[in-house]
């Protein structure tokens, strides 16, 4: 009976790692949505299923040890579940994409149901703090110096994300939004990486450097010169 635990809780942190990957800013919105938890138990069950195939078949994995025996019985069911709920038995072509069909389906779906589930539940409270964060801030001041603020503050953060982040920031600068508009878009942007907490700590570092618009340019200096002398004395005489 023990074993079947162990297997089931090897099975529900792997599914409950995969769900926090896809909400680093705030995992703990998971535990109101049920669809997460739906998922999170599919997977536990998945485990336990797998290990009772193994014991059924009594499958030692060259182990002689019965103690060795069972912890090899236990990992190989966690992460034989991890990779049976995670295939596909062939594709389907509907449209333009490439559709899996097989155990990973399930999966699939309900990951799409508790993502939906956590967006409605999270989006008031993410337009609440984004607007808080952002409110005075311009976004052509901002769009440089506050993505690379926020990003300089992480250590572990992976070269596509900032990739990604840089072409998001592009195309929110050529868009024909306001400036205002633009800006609370970045802030959703950076609260999806870095969070509120420190995208609210960059804000309120860089402060007057970003809540003011940006300077024009300064304007060439004049290239046309005065003359003096008797020449501008004829110049004069003939005008007049």
């Amino acid at each position: 009976m023990l074993a079947f635990v162990a297997a089931g809780l090897l099975g529900a942190l792997v599914g409950a790692a995969e769900l926090a990957s896809r909400y680093r800013d705030r995992p703990s919105a998971l535990l109101g949505v049920a669809s997460a938890w739906v998922y999170v138990l599919l997977n536990a069950a998945a485990s336990g299923a797998v290990l009772w195939v193994v014991q059924v078949f009594g499958w030692r994995f060259g182990t002689t040890s019965a103690d060795q025996t069972a912890a090899i019985q236990v990992l190989m069911a966690g992460l034989a579940s991890l990779a049976l709920f995670r295939s596909s038995l062939f594709t389907v072509r509907i449209g333009d994409q490439e559709v899996g069909v097989g155990p990973n389906l399930i999966l699939v779906t309900l990951l799409g149901v508790a993502d939906r589930g956590v967006d409605r539940m999270r989006a008031k409270d993410r337009s609440q703090q984004v607007t808080r964060i952002m409110r005075g801030v311009h976004f052509a001041s901002a769009n440089t110096a506050l993505p690379t603020f926020c990003l300089a503050l992480l250590q572990n953060l992976a070269e596509q994300e900032q990739r990604d982040l840089a072409v998001a920031v592009e195309a929110l600068n050529a868009s024909d939004m306001t400036d205002t508009q633009k800006s609370y878009a970045l802030g959703l942007l950076l609260i999806n990486i870095v969070g509120p907490e420190v995208l609210q700590s960059a804000v309120t570092a860089l402060d007057e450097e970003i809540r003011q618009p940006l300077e024009p340019a300064p304007e060439a200096p004049s290239r046309i010169r005065t003359q003096t002398g008797p020449g501008a004395s004829r110049q004069g005489r003939r005008a007049t």
